[in-house]
C-alpha cells in the first residue's frame, strides 16, 4: 500500500500536465507549479483539453473528468507545495534547471521523508539529489508520453536512494497509477534510451551522409522492419532539441561514438527546425505540428515520444 494521498508536480508542459492528469483520476489532491501565471493557465487548459479528450473518445465519463479537474490546482507559487507527500519534477531536459528545481523542494516540502522524484530522461539522478538535504528521499520516476496512455514507469534509484523511498515510489506507480514498472541503475539514458537513442542518431548520420532521402529512411524501417514509425519521424514527434539534449547527456556519460550527436542535428536545432512541434524538421508537418492529436488516432511510444501502433487502437492524448 501507498501513504501518497497529495501529490506536487513542478511544471505543466506535455510531461507534466500528464502526471498531473493520471494522479487526478487516480483520486490523488495535485497540486501543479509552473513559473508564471500565465504558463500556469496555460497548464490548466493544457489539462482540461485533454480530458475532454478522454470524454469525446468514451474513455472517460463527464463526472470523472469533472471530479478529475476539480482535484488539481495549477499555481505559480511553489509554496503550495509544502504538505506534499510526493513531488515530481517535470521541467525542461536541462541540468542546470532540474538542480534549481530540487533546490527549491528542499526548501519548501516540510514532510521530510516526502518522495521527490525527478522525470528526467537522461540525467543521472545522483546529480539532482546533490542538491537537496535529504538525498535518500530522491529517486528517478521516468513517465513516457502521452502518460495517461502508456503504460510504462522506469524506477531509477541512485547510490543514495533509501529503501523505504524506493518502495513507495514504486507502490505509487504501480499500485495508485496503475503503471507497468521495470527498475533500471542510475546511468545516462537508463534502459528505453540509452537503446533508443543511438538509433535515432544512426538515421541522422545516414540522412547527413546523403546514404538515403529522409522518407526513404523512414519507408526503411516501418516496411521493412515492421516499425510503427520511422527513425526520423520519431526524432521529430520527440523533438530534436530534446534528442539533442538526451544525446548530449549520453555522450558526456559514456564516451561512446554512437551516442555523439551529429553536426546536422546541432545544425537544425540552431535553425529552430525542432520537428512537430515548429512545424518542420526532417518532415514538414501542419500548423505547429499539425495540432493536437486526437484521442481516437491512439498512440504508442518509443521512448520519449508516441508513435503509432503497428496494429489495433489505443486511446491517445495530446503529443505537441
Amino acid at each position: 500500500m501507498t501513504d501518497v494521498a497529495r501529490v506536487g508536480v513542478v511544471g505543466c508542459g506535455l510531461m507534466g500536465s500528464g502526471i498531473a492528469e493520471v494522479c487526478a483520476r487516480a483520486g490523488r489532491d495535485v497540486v501543479v507549479v509552473e513559473a508564471t501565471r500565465a504558463a500556469a493557465s496555460a497548464g490548466r487548459e493544457r489539462i482540461a483539453g485533454s480530458l475532454a479528450r478522454a470524454v469525446a473518445s468514451g474513455r472517460l465519463t463527464a463526472a470523472d473528468r469533472d471530479a478529475a479537474l476539480g482535484r488539481i490546482s495549477v499555481t505559480a507559487d511553489p509554496a503550495r507545495l509544502a504538505d506534499r507527500d510526493l513531488v515530481v519534477e517535470a521541467v525542461a531536459e536541462d541540468e542546470r534547471a532540474k538542480l534549481e528545481v530540487f533546490a527549491l523542494l528542499d526548501q519548501v516540502v516540510e514532510r521530510r521523508d516526502a518522495v521527490l522524484a525527478t522525470t528526467t530522461s537522461s540525467l543521472p539522478v545522483i546529480r539532482l539529489a546533490a542538491a537537496v538535504s535529504r538525498p535518500e528521499q530522491v529517486v528517478g520516476l521516468h513517465f513516457f508520453n502521452p502518460v495517461p496512455v502508456l503504460p510504462l514507469v522506469e524506477l531509477v534509484p541512485s547510490l543514495l536512494t533509501g529503501t523505504e523511498t524506493l518502495r513507495r515510489a514504486h507502490a505509487f506507480a504501480s499500485e495508485v497509477l496503475g503503471k507497468e514498472v521495470v527498475r533500471a541503475r542510475d546511468r545516462a539514458g537508463f534502459v528505453v534510451n540509452a537503446l533508443l537513442v543511438p538509433y535515432l542518431l544512426a538515421a541522422v548520420r545516414m540522412a547527413e551522409h546523403g546514404r538515403a532521402s529522409a522518407e526513404d529512411i523512414d519507408r526503411g524501417m516501418t516496411l521493412g522492419c515492421a516499425h510503427p514509425l520511422g527513425p526520423l519521424a520519431l526524432a521529430d514527434l520527440i523533438g530534436l532539441d530534446t534528442v539533442q539534449a538526451i544525446a548530449r547527456s549520453l555522450y558526456a556519460e559514456y564516451r561512446e561514438p554512437s551516442y555523439a550527436p551529429p553536426p546536422l542535428l546541432a545544425r537544425m536545432v540552431d535553425a529552430g527546425r525542432l520537428g512537430r512541434k515548429t512545424g518542420r524538421g526532417f518532415h514538414t508537418y501542419g500548423a505547429r505540428g499539425g495540432g493536437a492529436m486526437r484521442e481516437d488516432e491512439g498512440v504508442v511510444a518509443t521512448a520519449a515520444g508516441p508513435t503509432r501502433p503497428a496494429g489495433g487502437r489505443r486511446d491517445g492524448e495530446q503529443t505537441t
